[in-house]
């Protein structure tokens, strides 16, 4: 649970504009001056997101400036509630703390409680947490603290399994995340087993195909990398993309020959799919046997759940894949108040 000290509550189901300063207590992370305690998996650190301008913006999005009128409409305003966390998938739980946020922006007098926290399994039909305290403040908050959770869960999920197939290569994401939700997307990913690769384009140099062209090649490319940081003073991460082994040989020549900030090299499509259905690894093997250690690698293009274990087992440090964000199937999760109904509507369906 976070600790909250709170001035004006807002109400989201109102017509009323009002202003609301949420302060975190016991900072162990801080993200754009939210600070977490007792999360079971923190966030990446990022210089400038704004999380809880994130959460404030998807609240609006949904009062349009007027509020809930179905709420307005139908639920009496003191009225209370207790509504539960419902399972409708096997998979990874992710998102809890996030879900916990939007409701104390809601409303900090809610409580909320888990049986589970960020990481864990959970199982089609389990009750894992719920909330309780005014019903106005539950509903306006259901959608949005369920849309962060369900997208969380499946990324975790899919990286979870991709994770271990990848065993011994570490599992990446990529920059292809839904916009705004980057450091979403990334702690997702973080609670799924998985690790981050660069949060954006200021952590990080990676090379990519397009600088190289414009550079007129990667000699040329890395040493205006190499020239850029030590005028600037920085010290940071370097990859380049190779997508031959001629690229790679050039890449470790130029190291041999000059001292460089360079320490990853990515193997770009080096993996070739099969008409069978699997995949050749053998040209990405043969990179990595190249390198032999100098360098850590990175293995990118083709990786999927079925065909990331073999690309696993060529050596490489990484691998990274872009579908982890990209193309995320959300876990069914629900919040529901009469939980009997809810487990009878979803047997029949095969939902719960």
């Amino acid at each position: 649970m976070f600790s909250i000290s709170s001035t004006v509550l807002p109400r989201w189901c109102t017509t009323s504009s009002c202003r609301h300063i949420v302060r975190m207590a016991a900072a162990h992370t801080t993200i754009a001056g939210l600070s977490f305690e007792a999360v079971a998996i923190k966030p990446p650190s990022h210089p400038t997101y704004d999380l809880k301008g994130i959460i404030k913006l998807a609240l609006a999005e949904d009062a349009g400036g007027r509020g809930d009128v179905t709420c307005m409409a139908t639920i009496p305003f003191d009225m209370e509630v207790e509504a539960h966390f419902l399972a409708k998938e096997d998979g990874i739980i992710a998102g809890i703390a996030l879900a916990e946020m939007v409701f104390l922006e809601v409303d900090p007098s809610l409580k909320v409680e888990w049986s589970r926290k960020d990481g864990d399994y959970v199982q089609k039909g389990l009750q894992f947490g719920k909330v309780y305290g005014r019903a106005h403040s539950i509903v306006v908050a259901e959608r949005i603290a369920l849309n962060f959770m369900q997208r969380m869960s499946g990324i975790a999920t899919l990286t979870k399994a991709m994770a271990d197939a990848a065993h011994p290569a570490y599992i990446l994401e990529t920059r292809k995340t839904a916009p705004g939700l980057r450091l979403v997307d990334k702690w997702a990913v973080l609670i799924g087993g998985g690790r981050n690769h660069r949060l954006g384009l200021f952590d990080m140099v990676l090379i990519k195909d397009n600088h190289i062209s414009i550079a007129g090649g990667i000699r040329n490319a890395l040493r205006s990398v190499d020239e850029y940081l030590e005028q600037e003073n920085l010290q940071m991460e370097v990859e380049v993309e190779t997508r031959t082994h001629e690229e790679v040989k050039e890449v470790l020549q130029y190291a041999s020959q000059t001292k460089t900030s360079l320490t990853r090299i990515m193997l770009d499509n080096m993996v070739a799919p099969l008409p069978n259905g699997d995949v050749d690894v053998s040209m990405l093997k043969e990179a990595v046997e190249l390198i032999n250690g100098k360098f850590e690698t990175e293995a990118s293009g083709n990786v999927t759940l079925e065909t990331v274990h073999k690309i696993g087992q060529t050596g490489v440090t990484y691998i990274s894949s872009g579908a982890l964000t990209h193309s995320v199937k959300a876990l069914d999760i629900s919040l529901k108040i009469d939980t009997e109904l809810a487990l009878e509507v979803g047997r029949r369906t095969k939902r719960a």
